[in-house]
């Protein structure tokens, strides 16, 4: 019996290490050299960063649509302003997606320092972000039901890579809609990583609260805490903006504003009102089983107790079954 004991205490040992070595490699084969580019050339592939290859704002700059040589398309943001702030999370945005690469994360493929200008170029991504497409002028009209699950399905795999695949795991700080962004066959990658950190070296006096109102979890907003569990929240959100087609937050009133979390919270919970609150652009074309079990992993997402939502690998597992072979799931 101690000899068996030793054996199966020796070989679990030989796996963890084995485990830990195999993340190590992955980590190391993920670097890549980013590209210095010149600024130039990024100046006349957007025509001088014309209003017409505009594709977005964002919070320190604007997104350019460009085409390099070879007629590759690309995305190029332009942090413009030297301070504090854009410089950090620009440097933090090439450091990082210099080391990670995953099928669901945005591929930067250069970036140029020119002045106060600094450029970021990334992959184009032709459908825009999926805050767009849910909130823009389609209104989700493009998102059917199985679409709006491959496209959580998608951002789930990004997030568990940073959250359980990364040593040490990245902790996205800013997930939301408008930084999930889709390709021309609806492929969603994460974006946007100036905010994100390593988790285990933030504490509260050295890091910045950041994010977007309506995203943030309560314990990182009152308290500071933030953890992998911070994006579980985040993704809540998104989850639930896919089934509902509703903003975050919405102004009901001139000086009055209402969370979408709080709203739907009490409908969410109950078989009879939940198909009522349900975009009703997918609403009639939903498999009411499947709805419940969207709403429910929604609900535990959002919960305001961090240890009461799951991992992000739980959720990856409920999520894999309701979306069909052909795009990526199981069903």
């Amino acid at each position: 019996m101690i000899l068996f004991l030793l054996y199966i205490y020796h070989r679990n040992y030989r796996h963890k290490s084995q485990d830990k070595n195999n993340h190590t490699i992955i980590s190391n084969c993920s670097k890549r050299s980013i590209s210095i580019m010149d600024h130039k050339t990024l100046e006349l592939a957007t025509d001088n960063f014309g209003d017409s290859n505009m594709l977005g704002a964002g919070g320190f700059g604007c997104v350019y649509k460009g085409k390099l040589e070879g007629n590759l398309c690309v995305a190029v943001k332009r942090l413009s302003g030297g301070n504090l702030d854009a410089i950090k999370e620009f440097q933090t945005e090439v450091e990082l997606l210099s080391k990670i690469q995953h099928p669901n994360i945005i591929t930067l493929l250069g970036y140029s320092i020119h002045s106060d200008t600094r450029l970021l170029i990334y992959e184009l991504m032709e459908f825009g972000s999926l805050e767009t497409q849910l909130h823009g002028p389609s209104r989700g009209s493009a998102l059917t039901w199985h679409l709006r699950m491959k496209i959580a399905l998608d951002a789930a795999r990004g997030l568990e890579y940073l959250h359980e695949h990364c040593h040490p795991p990245v902790i996205h700080r800013d997930l939301k809609s408008s930084n999930i962004l889709l390709d021309s066959d609806f492929n969603a990658k994460l974006s946007d990583f100036g905010l994100a950190i390593l988790d285990g070296t933030q504490n509260k006096n050295n890091i910045k609260l950041s994010g977007t109102l309506g995203y943030v979890a309560p314990e990182y907003l009152l308290d500071g805490k933030l953890t992998d569990k911070s994006d579980v929240y985040a993704f809540g959100v998104v989850l639930l903006e896919l089934l509902l087609g509703r903003k975050p937050v919405e102004k009901i009133a001139p000086a009055q504003c209402q969370s979408m979390v709080t709203w739907a919270m009490p409908q969410l919970t109950d078989r009879t009102k939940l198909p009522n609150i349900v975009d009703p652009v997918i609403r009639n074309s939903v498999d009411l089983k499947h709805l419940y079990q969207v709403a429910a992993v929604a609900v535990l997402c959002v919960q305001p107790e961090p240890s009461y939502r799951p991992l992000i690998t739980d959720i990856l597992h409920s999520l894999v079954p309701l979306v069909p072979v052909e795009l990526g799931g199981t069903l």
